[in-house]
């Protein structure tokens, strides 16, 4: 089994700017708003959060997910 990744660099697509953040590990994060254009971001459709959208890495439960079940 992978070590699941708990950190992850978010990049606003509004404004480009990106911010390394700490994941939750039981849950999915459905908003977040950008540090710096103060957007709200949502996950876009078909992604569970917004790491699984705008991260560098996928959320801890897709990457738990994807390492069992392949």
């Amino acid at each position: 089994m992978s070590t699941v990744v708990l950190e992850s660099v978010l990049r606003c697509p509004h404004c480009g700017f990106a911010k390394q953040e700490s994941m939750p590990t039981d849950a999915c994060q459905f908003y977040y708003q950008c540090s710096n254009c103060k957007a709200l971001l949502r996950p876009i459709p078909g992604d569970c959060c917004v790491f699984c959208s705008y991260g560098s890495v996928k959320c801890p439960p897709i990457q738990v997910q994807r390492s069992c079940c392949g």
